[in-house]
């Protein structure tokens, strides 16, 4: 009977993770938040109706993979083509200044440690987590406020995409370094291969799917090929380039983006990943997260590391902003809008476990940040519009 008692904890977690997400929605506080919390609830640390096991951490696997294609598919080359170099460079600083200040907030509170140790590679991580940019909440609030199709919530969009890709390549490239056999020229090498493979296989690969879907338009084998697609590429990625399994996910995503049925793809994808895969990825984080390994210093770093983590993309985009002739107002609105976190630092966060970059107890400082950051910004994105607004135009 052990074999099945897999099926009570697959039933525990959904049950849970669904029912503490609806929670944490009707709180104005994203799904995921309670997912986390839900896991941490019925884990060890807590009441132990469920524990971490190698079945579920391959659940949870498959289930990020998912949620970095879908966020592929969501993209709009289009619309990233039409901002230019502006929100590049926007996206650029957003991602390298958190980076920086990051692992300079982790050094200068746990000591400097010589390049190549492993706190070295532990503050560089804790700046990666940082970089990664949550739009959603940003996206809601500019829709409710009618300012989405202006040109600073059309910059946000965009730079947050971006920021998303770099943020991945640049995750990509911290993961390959912890290992001692890797030099910085081989990852950097492996990631161009890598880059340059997508581009040519991508390629192929849209050109094959956009006759397939003509041939064939809304039928399920094109969502069907495009799950098998994202699997392929996350393979290929891993096993071949030594690259993470979600940058080929998220690739896979990008590549398929601008096929007519795109959107149906993306929508059978969300129902896999809604009703089964993403709660038991955000609930299995729960399970790994012991709050009673919390301690008075700790509490103090994860309050420094939200401090920094939302500073620092305001600073960074806020300040390439200005630099590219936008007001101080709407400089200040793009570094807000964009200091949002949520699927992706979790996910960076949680390949920086499985390389063994960092340990779980970290996951409550990103948790934290997730929560404050959005609560936070629409709040004080609502603020600046609302005093820019009232402000006297120039004639």
């Amino acid at each position: 009977m052990e074999a099945y008692s897999i099926f009570k904890d697959l039933a525990i977690l959904v049950i849970a993770a669904k029912f503490f997400g609806l929670v944490a929605r009707k709180c104005k506080a994203p799904q995921v938040v309670g997912e986390i919390i839900a896991g941490l609830l019925i884990g060890p640390g807590v009441l132990g109706l469920v524990s971490q096991s190698p079945f579920i951490a391959q659940m949870a696997e498959i289930g990020v993979v998912l949620l970095m294609f879908s966020a592929g598919l969501g993209t709009n080359l289009k619309d990233l083509l039409k901002t230019g170099p502006i929100a590049f460079l926007i996206a650029c600083f957003g991602v390298f200044v958190p980076l920086g200040l990051g692992a300079l907030f982790y050094f200068c509170y746990y000591g400097f440690s010589p390049f190549g140790s492993p706190e070295f590679y532990k503050g560089i991580f804790i700046g990666t987590i940082m970089t990664a940019t949550s739009v959603s909440i940003t996206v809601s609030a500019l829709k409710e406020m009618g300012k989405l199709q202006t040109k600073v919530g059309q910059t946000i969009l965009s730079a947050a995409i971006i920021d998303d890709v770099i943020g991945i390549m640049v995750l990509t490239f911290v993961i390959g370094l912890k290992d001692p056999a890797m030099k910085p020229l081989i990852v950097v090498v492996q990631s161009l291969l890598f880059f340059v493979f997508s581009l040519v296989f991508g390629f192929i690969s849209y050109k094959i799917f956009k006759k397939v879907d003509k041939r064939y338009p809304h039928t399920q084998r094109i969502p069907i090929a495009g799950l098998a697609y994202c699997f392929a590429l996350s393979y290929i990625a891993e096993h071949y380039f030594g690259i993470a399994d979600i940058t080929g996910a998220y690739f896979a995503g990008i590549i398929l983006c601008n096929i007519k049925d795109s959107d149906y793809i993306a929508e059978k994808m969300d129902i896999n990943s809604y009703m089964l895969f993403g709660p038991i990825f955000f609930a299995s984080i729960g399970l790994k997260t012991d709050l009673g390994d919390m301690t008075l210093p700790l509490l103090g770093f994860s309050i420094g590391f939200v401090l920094v983590a939302l500073l620092s993309k305001i600073i960074g985009c806020g300040l390439m902003s200005g630099l590219c002739r936008f007001g101080f107002w709407d400089s200040l609105k793009i570094g807000v809008g964009m200091m949002t976190r949520g699927e992706v630092a979790l996910i960076v966060a949680q390949k920086g476990l499985s390389a063994g970059l960092i340990e779980p107890i970290y996951f409550t400082s990103v948790i934290l940040l997730i929560i404050v950051s959005s609560v936070s910004t629409p709040i004080l994105l609502k603020i600046l519009f609302k005093k820019s607004d009232n402000l006297p135009q120039k004639t």
